[in-house]
């Protein structure tokens, strides 16, 4: 009897071990097709050299042509941060398992809240997963240091209209259930709902950046599972500076 239950114990891990390193393969393999996928429209967006060609611009109006779900294209130097940045108001978290080309995809695409308009609002909320090889936002939880923050404290935002660059103003994680609800700030009613959005982020944030903003400045976050519990998330918030 003992021994029929070692050989089904066997069985059982040889089973799960099996299993777990098919699920692992299956997920590198994701990753690398995601990671070549991301740098085919990397290489899309890249301007000819031109004398018409400014500095600090992108082309993103033949991503457009290839999925009009694009609204910006997020980038933050010297990270991996370098991606599109998806919108769809009829289906919020359709990204959040879907690659640019509308594909399965276990990191998924960064993507803006469906409540925000890439024009007017205030706030522009953008959601990317924490991937543990460091892509997509999974690089975020670097900024809870205060020198690697300064050192990259400067997000840059591509639209059809042009480049907008953001400072960090604050660094913070709140549960979404029961602490801060940012998500739920993308247009102002009046300075003071503005101020009251800025003053919160600038209390929880982890260190004084130095940063804040004005009311009539735009507000990006960028918004990723911080890791240690579910309904924990990870955020860094900038105010407009061009």
């Amino acid at each position: 009897m003992k021994n029929k239950i070692k050989i089904i114990l066997i069985i059982v891990l040889v089973a799960n071990i099996v299993i777990s390193t098919f699920y692992l393969l299956k997920n590198q393999q994701e990753d690398k097709e995601q990671d070549k996928i991301f740098s085919e429209i990397q290489e899309i967006i890249k301007e000819e050299d031109t004398e018409e060609k400014r500095e600090d611009t992108i082309n993103i109006d033949k991503l457009y042509e290839i999925n009009n779900d694009i609204v910006a294209w997020v980038k933050i130097e010297g990270t991996n941060i370098n991606y599109p940045v998806m919108q769809t108001k009829d289906r919020p978290d359709y990204y959040l398992y879907k690659n640019f080309y509308k594909k399965y995809s276990i990191s998924g695409t960064p993507y803006m809240a469906e409540s925000c308009d890439i024009e007017t609002s205030d706030n522009l909320i953008i959601y990317g997963h924490n991937m543990s090889n460091h892509r997509i936002f999974g690089e975020l939880k670097y900024y809870k240091k205060e020198e690697y923050c300064k050192s990259h404290n400067i997000i840059n935002l591509y639209t059809m209209n042009g480049i907008t660059k953001y400072e960090v103003m604050a660094v913070l994680r709140t549960n979404i259930n029961t602490g801060f609800k940012y998500y739920r700030f993308y247009k102002a009613q009046d300075e003071g709902e503005f101020d009251t959005f800025v003053k919160k982020c600038k209390e929880l944030s982890f260190f004084d950046t130095g940063v804040t903003a004005k009311y009539g400045e735009k507000i990006l976050t960028l918004s990723t599972c911080e890791g240690s519990q579910k309904d924990v998330r990870f955020i860094v918030v900038a105010k407009s500076i061009s």
